[in-house]
C-alpha cells in the first residue's frame, strides 16, 4: 500500500493488529497466539503478546488516533489485579514481565490519559505495584537496563513510589556501554546486531523526549550519539526497503526500522525527514510483501515466511509484535514534516564502507547490499550464533542460511562459508568465531579455526563482481573443504544450476550466484540445501568449490564469488 500520510500509518497498523482482537482473553490480559514452546511460561507468553501491540497503540493515542483503548484499560486492571484470574503474577530473577512492563511504562509517560487516569484507585495502585516489583530483582546487565530506567520514568512521573537509586543505576551501565562513534555494546556482548538500534538507541530516544526538562545534558547526549549512528546504520537498507538479515531476532522482522521512527519522534533532522520516510514506508512496504502472516493474519515466527528453525529460544507466538515499535512515527502531530514531505531515495552512499565499530565492512553492490563481518560473536548465546554472525557474508536479497543440523552438507547448508568436511566423517564445521580479526577500509581479515587442528586466515575482498576470498589453511587432517557461495532460491519458474570444472553456477531469474576457486582439485559442486533453511525462502540450492586439504600442508586457496541481482 502506499504509505504517504499519516492515515496510511495508521491504517498499515491496524491491518497488522485488527486480527488480534477476537482472540484477547475475556478480561483482556491474556492474548493466546499459539503453542510452540519458549524458555518462559504461558502466564508470560500471553502477557508479551497483550504487551507488545502497545508499542504502536500509545503513538497512534499520542497522535490524536483511536483504537483498542477499551482492550487495554480493561487488561492493566485485570492483569494487575491479584484477586483476577487472568492476574500477571509475581516475579522471579530475569523474569520476562519485566522485558514487557516498557510498552506499558511508555504508554503510561506519553498517554496517561488512556492507560492511567481511567482506571479506578485501587487499580491504579495494583499497576504502581506491579510495576516498582522490577526493581526488586536482578535483570540482566544488557538492553534490558532500559526496562527498569522507563518504568521508573514512568512512576517518577505519576507522583508514585519509584527507585532513585535503581534508576541513576541502570544509567550509568546504559552508559558504561558506549563505544564511540554512536555505537554502544549491548552489556557484555561482543555482537553489534540490531539490538543497537531497535533497543538501545530506541529507548535512550524515548528517555531523551520524556526527560528533556529534567535532564537535558544527559537526553542531548542521547540524541547526538544517534545521529552518529544513523549514519553509519543507513548503510544495512537496501534501495527496495528490505534490510540486512544479520544477527538475532529477526523474527521482530519491520522492527529492524524501529530506530529510524525514534530518530523523528526525538526531533532529529541531520538526514531529512523525507529520506527517514522513505526508509520506514519502504521497509514496511516490503514486509507486507512477504508471508509472514498465518490464514487469520497473526504474525508468525520466522523471517521471510514462518519458520521455527531459525528462531530463538525466547521467540513466543506474541514475539513478533515487537515490530511495532517502527510506529512511533505514529505519534508525531499531524502538522509534523514528516507527513507532509515526500518519501525520497536513500542519499547517495559509498559502494564500500567500513563500519569500524560494528566490525564489518559494507558493499553496496549494484542492486543488493553485501556485509563482510569479522565473525565476531558470543561462543554461546541464544541459538544458531555461528549462522547469524559469523558466515563471510550477509545479504539483503540472498538472506542466510541457518543449520538443521551439523551432519552432512545439505543439512548444514553452509552458503556464505568454509565448510570442512575431515574424511571418515560426516560432520561439517565452519567459522564458529574469530580468533583475531582485522577491519580495513577494503577487506576483512579473520583468523579461526574450524575443528582444533584446523588454522585459517580469510581474507574477504569486495570486487565489482562481487567478493573474492584468500583462505590460508593449516591443517592437521585430511579433510574437504567446501567454499560456498550465497543461497539462490530454487523451484523458481526460471531456474537453472551447474557444475562444471573449478566452479559451479545457480540462477533463480531475479538471482544468480556463481563461484569459481584455485586450488588443490577444486571442483565445482551445487549442494541442495534442505527446506526451510533460508531465512527469505523455504527451498535453495548454493553454488560451492570443494578443495581437497592433506594434512601437513599449508594450502592457499582463492574463490571468487559472483553476485548478480536483476
Amino acid at each position: 500500500m502506499k504509505l504517504e500520510t499519516k492515515q496510511d500509518f495508521q491504517q498499515w497498523m491496524f491491518q497488522v493488529l485488527n486480527p488480534l482482537k477476537p482472540l484477547y482473553s475475556e478480561g483482556c490480559a491474556r492474548l493466546p497466539l499459539g503453542d510452540s514452546g519458549v524458555t518462559y511460561p504461558k502466564v508470560s507468553i500471553e502477557m508479551e503478546a497483550f504487551s507488545r501491540p502497545l508499542w504502536s497503540l500509545v503513538p497512534l493515542w499520542l497522535g490524536g488516533g483511536k483504537g483498542f483503548e477499551e482492550i487495554y484499560q480493561k487488561g492493566l486492571a485485570n492483569g494487575t489485579d491479584p484477586s483476577h484470574p487472568e492476574y500477571w503474577g509475581g516475579f522471579k530473577d530475569y523474569d520476562q514481565r519485566f522485558v514487557e512492563m516498557a510498552a506499558i511504562a511508555s504508554g503510561l509517560i506519553f498517554t496517561p490519559e488512556k492507560l492511567w487516569e481511567p482506571l479506578s484507585e485501587e487499580g491504579k495502585q495494583n499497576l504502581a505495584k506491579w510495576l516498582y516489583g522490577i526493581n526488586e530483582y536482578i535483570i540482566p546487565e544488557c538492553n534490558w537496563q532500559f526496562f527498569m530506567i522507563l518504568v521508573n520514568v514512568a512512576l517518577k512521573k505519576l507522583g508514585c513510589r519509584y527507585s532513585k537509586e535503581r534508576l541513576a543505576s541502570g544509567l550509568e551501565k546504559i552508559e558504561s556501554y558506549y563505544i564511540e562513534d554512536g555505537w554502544y555494546r549491548d552489556g557484555g556482548s561482543c555482537q553489534k546486531d540490531y539490538y543497537i538500534s531497535f533497543a538501545i538507541h530506541y529507548y535512550g530516544l524515548l528517555y531523551a523526549v520524556a526527560m528533556e526538562d529534567e535532564e537535558p545534558e544527559r537526553c542531548l547526549l542521547f540524541k547526538e550519539r544517534a545521529k552518529r549512528f544513523a549514519k553509519d546504520f543507513i548503510y544495512w537498507f537496501d534501495e527496495n526497503g528490505s534490510a540486512l538479515p544479520y544477527g538475532r531476532s529477526l523474527s521482530y522482522r519491520f522492527g529492524e526500522a524501529a530506530f529510524w521512527s525514534a530518530y523523528v519522534f526525538a526531533g532529529l533532522d541531520d538526514i531529512p525527514a523525507g529520506v527517514v520516510k522513505g526508509i520506514i514506508a519502504r521497509h514496511l512496504n516490503w514486509w507486507t510483501e512477504q508471508k509472514i502472516f498465518d490464514r487469520d493474519g497473526v504474525l508468525t515466527i520466522g523471517y521471510g515466511y514462518p519458520n521455527l528453525v531459525m528462531a530463538e529460544r525466547y521467540n513466543a507466538p506474541g514475539s513478533p509484535y515487537w515490530g511495532m515499535k517502527t510506529l512511533l512515527c505514529l505519534g508525531l502531530p499531524d502538522d509534523h514534516p514528516f507527513w507532509s514531505a515526500k518519501a525520497e531515495d536513500l542519499p547517495e552512499l559509498e559502494p564500500v564502507k567500513m563500519l569500524k565499530q560494528a566490525d564489518m565492512v559494507m558493499h553496496r553492490h549494484g542492486k543488493d547490499v553485501v556485509s563482510y563481518p569479522a565473525g565476531v560473536c558470543e561462543k554461546y548465546g541464544h541459538g544458531h550464533v555461528p549462522e547469524k554472525y559469523s558466515k563471510f557474508a550477509y545479504s539483503t536479497r540472498f538472506g542466510f542460511s541457518v543449520a538443521k543440523s551439523q551432519i552432512v552438507l545439505h543439512e548444514n547448508a553452509p552458503d556464505s562459508s568454509l565448510a570442512f568436511v575431515i574424511d571418515g566423517d560426516d560432520y561439517v564445521f565452519v567459522r564458529k568465531y574469530s580468533d583475531s580479526y582485522e577491519v580495513l577500509e577494503d577487506r576483512v581479515v579473520s583468523r579461526w579455526h574450524p575443528f582444533p587442528g584446523i588454522m585459517v586466515t580469510s581474507t574477504i575482498i569486495p570486487k565489482e563482481y562481487g567478493h573474492l576470498r584468500i583462505h590460508e589453511i593449516e591443517s592437521q587432517y585430511d579433510c574437504t573443504a567446501y567454499d560456498c557461495g550465497f543461497s539462490v532460491e530454487k523451484f523458481t519458474e526460471t531456474y537453472e544450476q551447474k557444475a562444471e570444472g573449478k566452479g559451479a553456477f545457480v540462477s533463480s531469474g531475479k538471482q544468480n550466484c556463481m563461484v569459481y576457486g584455485e586450488g588443490p582439485e577444486a571442483a565445482g559442486l551445487v549442494i541442495e540445501a534442505d527446506p526451510n533453511t533460508n531465512v527469505l525462502y523455504p527451498n535453495s540450492s548454493i553454488p560451492a568449490v570443494s578443495y581437497r586439504i592433506k594434512k601437513g600442508e599449508t594450502i592457499r586457496l582463492e574463490t571468487r564469488v559472483e553476485s548478480l541481482i536483476r
